[in-house]
């Protein structure tokens, strides 16, 4: 097997056009050129190279030889640059957009923590509930909760998006507890603007409801206030009301029934190749951060809810 020092020197003697002039490049001198050359060609039992007295030219072998060498030599390049930029310390400034209440509530809080691991990355978060064109506006990453469906870019699963039905004990004890989906029609629902068609999966199949209730609203935050404040019933995230179960300031009901998208939460970006070891790293915080069983589930008994929503991954979102 070719030294791949032998490789370089016959490339760069190659492309630079002479011995000489590939000496002054690598700092060796036209005799150890000519040497290295000679013995590669001793050991590939062929001529790659007509000498002449000012110039060289290639051979059929040769020429045939080089091709193959140049694309070894720019893969063996590119995978010391893909070790070499895991490694460094990432710079720069990282561009991230994120929904506003999910943005509030768990990247906010743990911005401090990531900055001290990487206190040379300057961080912009812009929150936004609306679709956001993360190429077009420059972002490196976005952080969504969807149903992803496909497109140029990449997504990286950071964790499950479990959805209940729920209401303050106070609501209960004064309006009772509905048990059946059709007697959620006869209770005050709260949801954001739009959202009153409640797409549900239970025992029997996929199923839905239409709600009523006597608030309305364009924000998922005030949604979640009002029903801990005992205003009424809503179908909310986990992630968003996962403390007030927790505390018990919420009751799961109807545990039968699920939202029927497969949601979860995102990391969206441009593209997989060349990513950039600032989106690298916020990434694999998130996903350490929030796992498969991320924190705002704890202690809550979900085992009503489909467990398979899709497993952690990187593909085409």
């Amino acid at each position: 097997m070719a030294d791949l020092t032998d490789m370089e020197i016959f490339a760069r003697v190659v492309t630079a056009g002479s011995m000489s002039a590939a000496g002054r490049e690598m700092g060796l001198s036209p005799a150890v050129i000519s040497k290295r050359v000679r013995r590669l060609e001793e050991r590939l039992g062929a001529r790659l190279l007509q000498r002449t007295t000012r110039q060289i030219a290639l051979t059929e072998d040769g020429q045939g030889y080089y091709e193959r060498v140049i694309g070894i030599l720019a893969s063996i390049e590119e995978a010391e640059s893909y070790v070499t930029r895991r490694n460094a310390a990432p710079r720069g400034t990282l561009k991230i957009t994120a929904p506003t209440s999910f943005g509030r509530m768990h990247i906010a809080p743990n911005l401090g923590r990531f900055s001290e691991l990487y206190p040379d990355l300057t961080l912009s978060l812009m929150l936004s509930d609306s679709f956001v064109d993360i190429v077009g506006e420059g972002y490196d990453l976005a952080v969504r909760i969807a149903a992803l469906e496909n497109s140029s870019l990449i997504a990286r699963r950071l964790a499950p998006n479990h959805r209940v039905i729920c209401a303050s004990p106070a609501y209960l004890e004064r309006e009772g507890e509905p048990k059946t989906l059709a007697e959620l029609t006869r209770h005050n629902c709260v949801f954001a603007t739009h959202q009153d068609l409640w797409q549900l999966e239970g025992p029997e199949g996929p199923t839905s409801v239409r709600v009523s209730g006597n608030l309305q609203t364009n924000s998922s935050e005030v949604v979640r206030e009002t029903v801990i404040a005992g205003l009424g019933i809503a179908l909310r995230s986990t992630w968003d009301v996962g403390p007030a179960l927790q505390r018990g300031d919420l009751k799961i009901i109807l545990p039968d029934f699920r939202e029927s998208r497969r949601v979860a939460v995102y990391a969206v970006y441009p593209s997989r190749r060349f990513l950039p070891a600032r989106v690298r790293v916020f990434i694999d915080f998130l996903a350490e951060l929030f796992g498969p069983e991320p924190y705002w589930d704890e202690g809550l008994d979900l085992t009503f809810l489909d467990p398979k929503a899709g497993p952690d991954r990187e593909a085409a979102a």
